[in-house]
């Protein structure tokens, strides 16, 4: 197991995130105190990927406010936590939580891209701190294998080239999050 921190660049914020890779896939908890569009909060998410990566679990909960629990079966089928069918994210293998630059490393390592090949892909994009879902479209290439990809928020316009380390986890997010030196 281990844990990092990012601290926000474009906002005041925070997150401490444990990471644990076991033979049968992924798991990770994580706290994040922030602020987006002028509202502070403290979310506090767990989430479970399958050995492929492929998000199989996720449970997100807003300090004082809202939780959302959702249950995937790896192939894009998804259950809200009343075992209630998502048909609106139906093809989603990834969700994004808004709060964090963990999320990036789901489709990171799930699409094992060659140098330069570029993925769109169909994300279940969870905001913060509403917890809404919606279905987006993104795009992932790979500039440096293993070091370097560019995201593509192609539902809003934006584009970032991160770095990562090892395991897939952002090192740099530029304009959004930063790694703190500290590693334990």
């Amino acid at each position: 197991m281990r844990e990092v921190r990012w601290a926000s660049q474009e906002a005041e914020g925070i997150e401490h995130l444990s990471f644990d890779a076991r033979d049968d896939g992924f798991e990770v908890e994580s706290v994040v105190v922030g602020q987006r569009y002028g509202k502070a909060y403290g979310l506090h998410y767990k989430v479970r990927c399958d050995a492929q990566w492929r998000t199989r679990y996720a449970w997100l909960k807003i300090v004082g406010g809202g939780e959302l629990e959702l249950h995937g079966d790896g192939e894009g089928n998804w259950r809200d936590g009343h075992g209630l069918l998502l048909s609106a994210i139906e093809g989603c293998i990834d969700i994004d939580i808004a709060a964090t630059p963990f999320t990036n490393t789901l489709p990171i390592r799930r699409l094992q891209l060659t140098q330069g090949e570029r993925q769109p892909i169909q994300v279940a994009y969870i905001s913060t701190p509403d917890l809404q879902v919606t279905r987006v479209e993104q795009a992932y290439s790979c500039i440096e294998l293993n070091r370097e990809y560019r995201y593509e928020g192609i539902f809003r316009d934006f584009t970032a080239n991160m770095k990562v380390d090892d395991d897939g986890l952002v090192i740099d997010y530029p304009t959004l999050f930063t790694r703190l030196p500290r590693e334990r």
